[in-house]
């Protein structure tokens, strides 16, 4: 398996331990996508336990405002996570 392969798989499993557990198994309530951020980008989110942040976020992602986010929704954040780490790394050569 290649390491794109398993980045991938490593971030569907991700979405997949926190959605669900209160409702939707496909989706994120705001509760659910904050765990995920504190647990698992906590460290790129400084402000994953801000509650006015995690409210922005989540608006933000919630594209088609049915109150939660689906997987593609999320991976709109791990993109723009990806891009700024990127530019981060990029200037820092």
């Amino acid at each position: 398996m290649s390491d794109i392969q398993k980045a991938m798989e490593l971030l569907i499993k991700a979405f997949d331990k926190y959605s669900g557990k209160e409702g939707d198994l496909h989706t994120l309530n705001k509760a659910e996508l904050k765990e995920l951020l504190e647990n698992e980008f906590g460290t790129l989110l400084v402000k994953a336990n801000d509650k006015a942040a995690i409210d922005r976020i989540f608006k933000d992602l919630d594209m088609n405002k049915d109150n939660s986010v689906d997987f593609r929704e999320f991976v709109t954040l791990v993109c723009c996570l990806t891009q700024m780490c990127h530019e981060y790394f990029i200037s820092k050569k």
